[in-house]
């Protein structure tokens, strides 16, 4: 469904070019997962913006298949504080002008779907940090994605909170048939959620290892022999990396 071909990208500030990303190519297949992972300020939020047309590459292409529809959940959730769960939810289909009587279902099956049931009148301020991702994942399905972008979305939970929404987003990933690009810094997450996992090397990012990880999607990965071996792997490919001569 996307290909990545030769995409480079660099930002200019007071007349100095600074290089992020050089000559990534990757492809991710229709209904497939795909995890972005690699050392802090690599680029890994730059490649995802590309992917979802927020940014302009300066050489390369990247070609989607169609017209598909996206949804894009950002790392501080991005939700309206002055608004409550029930709007924040509503929010895209409200702006695509869908009738209002679809908008209240859609998102009453929602909130029931996201566990959120009995708390849509509130504002996010009276919410978890857990149940506000909640909120932020409904907003990106009640459109109906085909394609769903994660950037770090669940960077700021605590542990348990972590794994119960990796869960979540397996389900979604599973059942929805949404295919799936995840940014992450924890290796474990990547390993756990993409089939297809891209590891960036240091400022300009470049693709060190593409990493095929057919076990993801399956609740009890995590226990399994694979799954380990798979982390030892990104843990050795990053490690090398941040042992290496600096740019």
């Amino acid at each position: 469904m996307i290909r990545v071909d030769a995409v480079s990208l660099s930002f200019t500030h007071e007349g100095e070019v600074s290089q992020v990303l050089q000559g990534i190519s990757f492809a991710v297949e229709d209904q497939g997962s795909c995890a972005i992972i690699g050392p802090s300020g690599c680029g890994k939020t730059s490649l995802l913006f590309l992917l979802a047309g927020l940014l302009q590459p300066d050489a390369g292409t990247i070609t989607i298949e169609g017209r598909p529809r996206t949804g894009t959940i950002l790392q501080n959730y991005g939700l309206f504080p002055w608004k409550t769960v029930i709007d924040n939810i509503g929010l895209g289909l409200a702006l695509k002008g869908a009738p209002k009587a679809r908008i209240r279902t859609r998102v009453e099956g929602l909130l029931a779907e996201m566990g959120l049931a009995g708390f849509g009148r509130h504002y996010p301020a009276q919410l978890s940090g857990g149940m506000q991702q909640r909120v932020a994942m409904a907003r990106a399905l009640a459109i109906e994605p085909q394609i769903l972008f994660m950037d770090e979305p669940l960077s700021s939970l605590d542990a348990l909170s972590r794994e119960r929404l990796q869960n979540l987003i397996l389900e979604v990933w599973r059942d929805k048939r949404i295919t799936t690009i995840l940014v992450t810094h924890s290796i474990e997450e990547a390993v756990y959620l993409g089939r297809r996992i891209i590891v960036l090397s240091r400022r300009p990012g470049r693709i060190l290892e593409i990493v095929d990880n057919p076990g993801a999607g399956d609740r009890e990965y995590r226990q399994t022999e694979q799954f380990f071996r798979h982390c030892n792997q990104l843990r050795r490919i990053l490690k090398e990396e941040d042992d290496g001569p600096q740019a």
